[in-house]
């Protein structure tokens, strides 16, 4: 029987992979560094440099890797944050939003090293995956009308208001 490989997001940095690392640890709870690699002799990165940090926010695995400046973070790409409560929206997006990050349309924003981000109530998601399609138009339409997610507004919508 074939062993199911380990899949884990491998985000570029030129350069902040360490700090940016840290910086994801210090918001989620039950997230830590998990290893960091250098570069040896071989490089291509300067020796004893960081290479690569493993880190685990909550039950998720990711890689940063220090590659250069050839590529940059696009929207293409985002890490979605699925959460409860308005308080739990309000502190992930201030903290990623914080020294240099940008708020964007329907619960997207970009950190300070420009990955994208989706701070996502499970309400929405709820929502818009039922079989209610007219509610789901209502939340939908409430979301495209918002940056950060408010939740009150969401369930208004839900609710036909």
């Amino acid at each position: 029987m074939p062993v199911t490989p380990t899949i884990r997001p491998m985000l570029w940095f030129d350069g902040q992979a360490e700090e940016a690392a840290r910086f994801y640890v210090s918001i989620f709870p039950d997230s830590k560094v998990l290893d960091i690699a250098r570069y040896g002799d071989t490089g291509p990165g300067p020796k004893g440099s960081v290479m690569t940090v493993a880190f685990r926010l909550g039950d998720q695995e990711l890689v940063a890797l220090n590659g250069g400046p050839q590529f940059k973070f696009t929207e293409a790409i985002s890490l979605a944050i699925e959460v409860e409560t308005q308080e739990e929206v309000d502190r992930y997006w201030k903290a990623l939003t914080s020294s240099g990050g940008q708020e964007g349309p329907c619960g997207w924003l970009k950190d300070r090293y420009g990955l994208s981000w989706q701070v996502v109530p499970s309400a929405v998601i709820r929502a818009v995956s039922g079989s209610d399609e007219k509610k789901a138009d209502r939340v939908m339409a409430a979301v495209m009308e918002m940056k950060k997610i408010e939740l009150p507004k969401i369930e208004a919508a839900a609710r036909g208001g």
